[in-house]
């Protein structure tokens, strides 16, 4: 092996000729094993193995130099790897841009999954939740065509989404989603107002404010996505699940829409936990709550 002078270094050394019963007399070797894992960035095992001396006695000849050893696994600085960072680069694209999961790369690329998700996250990039359902692939819809069609012309949710080739459900999740008033299902109420801005609506009401109070769980006011109101969801647990559903007469969405946990995700802790749920249809104990405060 041979070694050019290095003029910054105190341990540096001329050319050297390895054998493999250890270095050369004419060199210290104490000199020489420091030179190499300061200055040049070598492991103890390749010193060792360059040297022809066990990885022990390096340590031992570090420590005698005074140089400090990097606890094991600990890895050492070494030069810009370029072909990692083109990978590191076409795995941020692949997640990114074209939308493939850390499992779809994973595949294509050969690298482990959790290593893909440790690069992503090296690169700074927010990691999308987890899931066939996951909230930031939701189909959305425009906020303002959806105030030119369901506000101002007056275009049920049903009618507004057979225009945009959407379901019913999709163009009320985003008239909520973006603080819109939304008009209340059913016959037109007799008396109070017959349309909710729901998230506002949600946070007036005493019981679902005790219960948020309860759990430590804060008020996230402001339209838009629920991936955007809520980066990171809120952590249900099943006896804030059970206090919303049960004490508070929530429905899974409402549950979504305080929390950032999908409505899928709520329905699945409710069973697990055997909490019985409301028969499907009708108006959810808050929402007929909501109505009869407004008379």
């Amino acid at each position: 092996m041979t070694q050019h002078r290095d003029v910054g270094c105190l341990h540096a050394v001329g050319p050297v000729t390895a054998s493999p019963g250890g270095p050369p007399a004419s060199i210290d070797p104490v000199g020489l094993v420091s030179h190499l894992y300061l200055c040049e960035g070598m492991s103890t095992y390749r010193i060792g193995a360059v040297m022809g001396i066990d990885r022990q006695r390096v340590g031992r000849m570090l420590a005698r130099a005074g140089v400090p050893v990097k606890p094991r696994g600990a890895g050492r600085r070494r030069p810009l790897d370029r072909d990692r960072t083109a990978l590191d680069q076409v795995v941020e694209r692949l997640y990114a841009e074209s939308g493939l999961s850390s499992v779809e790369i994973a595949a294509i690329t050969g690298i482990p999954q959790r290593t893909v998700r440790d690069r992503l996250h090296a690169r700074g990039i927010r990691m999308r939740t987890k899931g066939r359902l996951n909230r930031e692939d939701r189909m959305a819809v425009n906020p303002d065509t959806l105030i030119r069609l369901y506000v101002r012309a007056g275009l049920s949710a049903a009618d507004t989404g057979r225009l945009l080739g959407v379901s019913r459900q999709i163009v009320l999740r985003a008239a909520h989603d973006e603080g819109m008033p939304v008009r209340v299902g059913g016959p037109e109420p007799a008396h109070g107002p017959a349309e909710i801005e729901l998230v506002e609506a949600l946070y007036a009401d005493p019981l679902v404010r005790q219960a948020l109070a309860r759990h430590n769980v804060a008020r996230r006011p402001g339209a838009g996505p629920i991936w955007q109101r809520f980066p990171i969801p809120v952590a249900v647990s099943a006896e804030l699940a059970e206090e919303l559903y049960l004490r508070c007469g929530l429905g899974a969405r409402h549950i979504e829409l305080l929390t950032g946990q999908p409505a899928q995700t709520i329905l699945r802790l409710l069973r697990a936990n055997e909490i019985t749920r409301r028969p499907a249809g009708g108006r959810s104990p808050f929402m007929r709550r909501w109505r009869a405060a407004q008379r």
